[in-house]
């Protein structure tokens, strides 16, 4: 059966077994599904080429938990496993801010610490220049798509990687998924990069390491589900020929954007300012 997916978690399935996949399962307030593929072997049985795809589960990311500062910690600590220890970072907002489903890289790249420009501020405070100091340089750009700006995605990021030569790149997407229990309640980091739209049957120019020459960390949540993975999911038979096809998204799209938006934010900035506590990132936005 046909499931369309960017998860790599719903590519594998539970029962599949292949000696080119490693599983390990942690996690404290997050179920962690930390899954490694060791070559391009598996792309037409799981969909999914050589690299790491940690997935983070909980019940639901539309709303506050009680653990919601454990959630962005925890969830730092895994975007700092992918990340160098050292160098400039770029972030890039995919997705189209006018469509909410589509609006989480966007939401994303709004709500980073941009520090790539205080190395060249000149302050005379001693504590004030320590303080900056200490800051990694990191800088976002949220371009838009492809219809909006007649540039791919990918042409633009990698003209801005020409000019900042950052040490690894951070793409935050939208994605899509088979299983509706993982709608909005499922983060995906991954070091195999990213083809914006592939999801949705809308693939564009890929981001990833082989074309950018440095780390691509792709870090998304899954928004939007198709009808017909929907059909094949809950009756295990394809739909009716031309049966037409839609993409089916939660009704509360316009929460889950925002606050998954807001958790992705806090913990790429707590993993990226390590100087900074959780009180300090909150603070800023």
């Amino acid at each position: 059966m046909n499931f369309r997916t960017d998860l790599a978690l719903e590519g594998i399935s539970g029962s599949h077994s292949n000696s080119h996949i490693k599983q390990s399962f942690r996690g404290k307030v997050f179920k962690i599904t930390d899954i490694s593929i060791a070559d391009d072997s598996l792309m037409d049985s799981v969909g999914k080429g050589k690299g790491r795809y940690v997935t983070l589960e909980c019940d639901g990311l539309s709303r506050f938990s009680d653990d919601y500062k454990d959630m962005a910690i925890e969830l730092s600590s895994e975007i700092t496993s992918f990340i160098p220890n050292d160098g400039d970072i770029l972030i890039i907002g995919l997705g189209n801010n006018d469509i909410t489903p589509d609006a989480l890289g966007p939401q994303v790249a709004s709500k980073i610490l941009a520090t790539r420009h205080l190395r060249h501020e000149q302050l005379s405070a001693d504590e004030q220049q320590d303080f900056l100091t200490s800051l990694r340089p990191v800088s976002v750009i949220a371009g838009g798509v492809l219809g909006q700006t007649g540039i791919e995605s990918a042409e633009l990021a990698l003209a801005v990687c020409h000019q900042v030569h950052p040490a690894a790149v951070i793409a935050v997407d939208a994605l899509a998924c088979s299983d509706i229990s993982r709608l909005g309640s499922t983060i995906q980091i991954s070091d195999a990069g990213i083809c914006p739209g592939s999801g949705v049957a809308n693939s564009r120019k890929e981001l990833s390491s082989r074309i950018f020459g440095v780390p691509v960390i792709a870090v998304g949540v899954p928004t939007v589900v198709d009808m017909h993975t929907i059909v094949q999911n809950i009756t295990h038979c394809p739909p009716p020929e031309n049966t037409p096809n839609m993409m089916v998204t939660p009704r509360d799209i316009d929460r889950l954007t925002e606050r998954a938006a807001l958790l992705i934010s806090y913990a790429l900035n707590l993993a990226l300012q390590p100087s900074l506590s959780f009180d300090d990132v909150t603070a800023l936005f």
